[in-house]
């Protein structure tokens, strides 16, 4: 195959270069290994519409990427060479538009690759479809100007074609789609005007998805979309349930159509492609001021589901800058910008109205007993839903102040369950996203209401104060994609008949609350097997490992080699990513960032934390925790016992391995626990960290573990791991111990969590490293609510916990994992 050249082809270089003086284009996938292109086999382009402007951008782009060319001579069995692209619509050249005027167009490159790869087997082109869109806003009715000249129209004029070009022309997206195989669809054996037809029908409907992917389903204006949400059944019902129960209140009487528009107003997005536009160039100043950039990993597993698919973005909420981070991410990547709830502390002037018209919808912390409240937000999210709105939430409900995956909630999930079984556009996917930083906004407000202070009320005040914050460096973010959660799939686990059952919104059945539990747990689990260690919350797990956070430079850095090693040779999930730096590269990278300090020494420097960045780093070290708690979990046992059976260090991992599971939301059943144990035990030793004295594979001998020479270098790297697991497991024992002192039936939850608070708070003060988050209630409500999901502990009516011999034979554990003060310690401050 050869390149067009001569007249002609200088004619279109010309005008490719004078089109490419006005037009801005935004290529996609940014990363081309995703198409899955052979190069053994040609490639056809196919574009949607017949448009000069079409095709030059086609040219001009696979030049700038390195792909196969346009305008590469195709030679075919018949006629003329021609160019490796075809358009799928539009009107015939107008030599033929009279004599075809009754037929639909079809393109006659087309229908000879079709000849060609019937005749010969080996013929096998591959089909990329390259959606070309000039603009992005969505169709609203409103707009006469958008209606005439927005990327939306099937047909249009060569004249309306060239003013969309001048209007739309600076927001251009070319994407280029994974190929189609041509081979595989003629050895289905039909016949030559059937495999044409299937084609042309596939390939259409490939291009009407890949455009409501990225511009979504049509908007209508606020006002008719509130008129239709008031006048809901169920809305209208709760608005007459309501003036009936205040018909005798001459203050209330009457009020509730006026209530549930207030309501409306409140809630409803009033989404502005404009607002869009200026909101992507903004946040791209301040990415490029306040990061280092923002790492983007799986975002096509995105663009896999969303043409089949409606999704629910479910990221963790680690900062309130989240909201503009995924909206930014997805907008720059060439999909429509969700709809996403915000929290109402958020719909203050000026700030509120900017993010209603980017498209986020505002919702109460709680709608308990108000039913007209209840009843517009339910209808709402339901009609984002019926139409096929990409939407996004936060499950935990608050945003994490620990640095820990906070328990998903409930609420929104039960809301978007019941949508679906209304009715839906499309299947829904949950989608789970990992945002990590490497510094955060608010790590000093975090720190000060972790010590019990109040949150402080949002305000534009305080985000002015935030400029401020612009000289700093705040290092990168990172945004991982989980694996897709599909929820028919999770429906048919807990009730393979729920298609034929009518569920009304009144009564929730069992089977449906199962679903929603279901998808809490399974949406944590991909959440955090999703994240991101990097150079930040690597170091910051060593050195919180320390008793003063300092360590010797040489020292560090193999402790940092050592970590990534066993994140590579005992991997989390799949999808977590590991930073490619090693150990000194991570320390300089910190450096960098002002986050550790160094003392030079005639003996080798010391590499530590300030005590603010020290408290600081917790919340780093927690994002990442997860990924090392069952090898940390390994090493406490050995730095306690320097020899034990494989049979020992099963028991006690069992005893012990669900509170771990609880709070840090570990991705391993019970059943799966011993292969993932085994796989960190085959790590450990691999790395030196721990010695296999005996036991071999199929010989019947139990295999016995060691830990190393205590003077050796692995030891102390394996003591040092076991200690960032040891706040926790100090916090278990903390709340059984003092579960025990008290008596049975003797606390409440609520006081003993206040109890377990109040101790670890001085336990901090007294002994250990004094950060907030090892006092955290959050955590020991979790392990409370843990005993008596185990069956470890019950309720009575009374609320008082009640517990047997069951409990004091966990609390004999102890020994195993805590040094002999630590435990004296937390028994002595039971007492």
């Amino acid at each position: 195959m050869a390149k067009y050249q001569g007249f002609g082809h200088f004619i279109l270089s010309g005008l490719r270069r004078l089109l490419y003086l006005w037009i801005k284009t935004q290529p996609l996938p940014q990363d081309l290994s995703e198409l899955n292109l052979d190069p053994s086999k040609p490639v056809v382009y196919v574009l949607n519409r017949r448009f000069l402007t079409n095709a030059l951008v086609l040219s001009q782009e696979t030049e700038n990427l390195g792909l196969p060319p346009a305008w590469t001579a195709l030679a075919l069995s018949e006629g003329r060479p021609g160019p490796s692209f075809f358009f799928l619509s539009g009107a015939a050249p107008w030599w033929r538009r009279k004599a075809d005027a009754n037929t639909p167009f079809l393109s006659p490159l087309l229908s000879r690759l079709v000849k060609d790869a019937r005749q010969n087997p080996e013929f096998a082109p591959q089909l990329v479809p390259v959606t070309i869109l000039w603009g992005r806003a969505p169709d609203d009715q409103n707009s006469i100007l958008k209606l005439l000249f927005w990327d939306g129209w099937d047909t249009r004029s060569a004249f309306r074609q060239l003013l969309t070009v001048l209007l739309h022309g600076r927001q251009t997206i070319v994407r280029f789609n994974a190929p189609f195989s041509l081979r595989e669809l003629v050895d289905e054996g039909l016949s030559e005007e059937i495999t044409l037809r299937k084609l042309t029908r596939v390939l259409r409907v490939h291009f009407q998805r890949q455009r409501e992917m990225a511009i979504g389903p049509d908007l209508s204006h606020r006002r008719t979309e509130i008129d239709a949400l008031l006048s809901a059944p169920n809305v209208q019902a709760a608005i007459a349930a309501v003036d009936e129960t205040n018909r005798l209140d001459p203050k209330k009487a009457g009020k509730g159509e006026a209530t549930a528009h207030k309501y409306a107003m409140e809630i409803a997005s009033d989404y502005s492609y404009s607002m869009i536009l200026i909101f992507a160039r903004f946040m791209s100043w301040v990415w490029t001021r306040l990061y280092d950039g923002i790492k983007v990993h799986n975002f096509d597993t995105v663009t896999h589901i969303a043409p089949d698919h409606e999704i629910i973005y479910v990221p963790c909420h680690r900062s309130h800058i989240d909201y503009l981070l995924m909206s930014y991410l997805v907008f720059q990547q060439g999909l429509m910008v969700p709809h996403v709830a915000a929290g109402a502390n958020l719909n203050f002037p000026v700030v509120g109205t900017i993010l209603r018209r980017s498209g986020a919808f505002f919702l109460r912390r709680s709608f308990k007993g108000d039913l007209i409240y209840a009843a517009v937000f339910n209808e709402y999210l339901h009609m984002l839903i019926a139409k096929g709105n990409s939407i996004e939430y936060f499950v935990e409900g608050g945003r994490s102040r620990s640095g820990r995956l906070l328990a998903p909630m409930g609420g929104m999930l039960a809301m978007t369950v019941q949508s679906f079984l209304r009715s839906t556009a499309k299947p829904i996917v949950f989608l789970p996203v990992y945002i990590g930083y490497e510094k955060l906004f608010e790590g000093r407000s975090y720190v000060s209401e972790l010590l019990g202070k109040p949150k402080k009320k949002e305000s534009l005040w305080d985000l002015l104060l935030t400029v401020r914050e612009l000289k700093k460096n705040f290092g990168r973010a990172h945004v991982n994609f989980g694996e897709p959660i599909k929820l028919a799939d999770v429906l048919d686990e807990v009730n393979p008949e729920w298609r034929s059952e009518k569920v009304s919104d009144a009564e929730r059945p069992a089977w449906v609350n199962a679903g929603i539990d279901q998808l809490r747990s399974r949406i944590a689990d991909n959440i955090n097997a999703a994240a991101v260690t990097n150079s930040v919350n690597l170091t910051s797990l060593a050195l919180l490992a320390t008793p003063r956070q300092a360590m010797d430079e040489k020292q560090l850095a193999r402790q940092l080699n050592g970590y990534r090693q066993l994140a590579q040779a005992a991997p989390y999930a799949p999808r977590v990513k590991i930073t490619e730096q090693d150990g000194a590269g991570m320390i300089g990278y910190c450096e960098k960032l002002k986050l550790i300090q160094r003392q030079t020494h005639p003996l080798g420097d010391i590499l530590y934390f300030s005590a603010d960045e020290a408290v600081l780093a917790t919340y780093a070290r927690n994002n990442i925790l997860h990924l090392f708690a069952l090898p940390a979990l390994l090493a406490c046992l050995f730095a306690r016992n320097s020899v034990l059976s494989r049979e020992q260090l099963t028991l006690v991992v069992l005893s012990v391995y669900p509170f771990m599971r609880a709070e840090l939301f570990l991705r391993w059943t019970d059943e799966a626990l011993d292969g993932a144990l085994e796989t960190s035990l085959t790590a450990l030793a691999d790395l030196g960290w721990l010695l296999r004295l005996h036991g071999d594979e199929g010989g019947g001998r139990e295999a016995v573990y060691a830990a190393p020479a205590l003077n050796s270098d692995e030891y102390e790297q394996l003591a040092l791991l076991g200690q960032t697991l040891r706040p926790s497991l100090m916090r278990y024992f903390i709340t059984v111990a003092i579960l025990i002192q008290q008596g049975s039936g003797k606390v409440t939850a609520a006081e003993l969590e206040s109890l377990c608070h109040l101790q670890a708070q001085r336990l901090s003060l007294l002994h250990e490293f004094n950060a907030p988050e090892f006092f955290d209630k959050a955590i020991f409500r979790t392990l409370i609510a843990t005993l008596t999901k185990r069956g470890q502990a019950r309720m009575d009516e009374a609320g008082k916990i009640h517990f047997d011999e069951n409990l004091k034979e966990a609390a004999a554990q102890a020994p195993f994992v805590l040094p002999p003060d630590v435990r004296q310690t937390i028994l002595s401050m039971a007492r």
